[in-house]
């Protein structure tokens, strides 16, 4: 038996021994597929597993969770220990106006990209003349928005709009092709404190967003359109219309994603949010090792992830040349579709 093998039917002992009722596997989602993760339950919450060098462990959907990440840090990472989970480092984020928690706590600055809700007409009256004027084009070109129920008319009209094209923002899109259950099923998530709007033109859906209720909070969770009507502006129809609603609701702040990403020094989408009046917001993200491995890896910065290390030049090229390569991928195959 290998030294590799030794470590892993010794880890897997170790995990089957322990507590083997509480041995658990959660679903989770990336990059639109779904796979199934070790899971344990610390203190009402659900902590995954994920990667390999460094093993990650995270609380299950964290950007959707209300309260508190974790109540005392120190207590959470011990008894995450003492569970068995495969984990090298524990990582949680800090609200987004938090200050640190503790001073011998090592966390790292990241940011989310908001726009402040208490204030409606400033946030409306500080954006650029012409994204005011895409949001008024949207309504003289016809775009209608309008809450939403998920149900199988509007499912239908999600996939309509994922189906459009194998590839977005210069990658492959991972919900395209999917079925309609599966459509269904994936955009059922926080239905009970969410709000769905539908962008109809001519009593067709264009475009849709989603976003959750987080505390005093408001989370976008998904926004698309058809390529076909971008010329009516039914995304910035979308935007501002959950912006509305957000004030309506006395919440903070609306955040949509990240303000920047990684060491990527600018993206179309990263412009458009600008364009949008969203703003970068700072928050602490905490790491505690867990192992020994995790301690080097933290010190080294592994955790971040090897794309963190390239230049951002350098990263911004890979991202065109894939851009390029997929875009002939799928020419090739559409040729070999219509040959057939």
């Amino acid at each position: 038996m290998s030294e590799r093998d030794s470590r892993n039917r010794s880890e897997a002992t170790k995990i089957g021994s322990a507590d083997r009722a509480n041995v658990q596997k959660s679903e989770f989602r990336i990059r639109g597929k779904s796979y199934l993760v070790p899971m344990r339950t610390i203190e009402g919450r659900e902590v995954i597993s994920v990667g390999r060098y460094p093993r990650i462990a995270m609380l299950n959907d964290e950007e959707w969770l209300e309260g508190a990440p974790v109540a005392d840090p120190k207590r959470f990472a011990s008894a995450l220990q003492a569970s068995g989970l495969p984990a090298d480092i524990f990582t949680f984020a800090g609200p987004i106006d938090a200050i640190p928690l503790a001073k011998n706590l090592h966390f790292e600055l990241e940011n989310w990209a908001v726009v402040r809700t208490d204030d409606y007409k400033a946030w409306w009256d500080g954006l650029p003349q012409e994204t005011r004027k895409n949001v008024r084009r949207a309504s003289r070109k016809g775009i209608e928005v309008r809450r939403a129920t998920l149900d199988d008319d509007f499912a239908e009209g999600i996939k309509a709009i994922y189906d459009e094209t194998p590839i977005r923002q210069g990658r492959k899109f991972w919900h395209y092709g999917k079925d309609l259950y599966t459509v269904k099923r994936e955009n059922s998530t926080y239905l009970d404190r969410c709000e769905l709007l539908g962008a109809y033109y001519s009593g067709k859906l264009v475009g849709f967003l989603k976003f959750v209720y987080v505390d005093d909070i408001a989370r976008l969770m998904q926004i698309l359109c058809l390529n076909a009507h971008q010329d009516k502006r039914p995304i910035f129809a979308l935007l501002s219309k959950a912006i509305e609603i957000c004030h309506q609701k006395r919440l903070k702040y609306f955040i949509y994603g990240k303000a920047t990403y990684g060491r990527k020094s600018d993206t179309s989408i990263m412009e458009f949010k600008r364009r949008l009046g969203f703003e970068h917001k700072y928050y602490p993200r905490y790491y505690i090792p867990l192992s020994l491995r995790g301690r080097i890896a933290l010190k080294l910065g592994a955790h971040k992830g090897w794309l963190t290390l390239l230049p951002p030049k350098f990263l911004n090229r890979l991202l065109k040349l894939r851009t390029w390569w997929l875009k002939g991928r799928v020419q090739k195959e559409a040729q070999q579709f219509n040959q057939e």
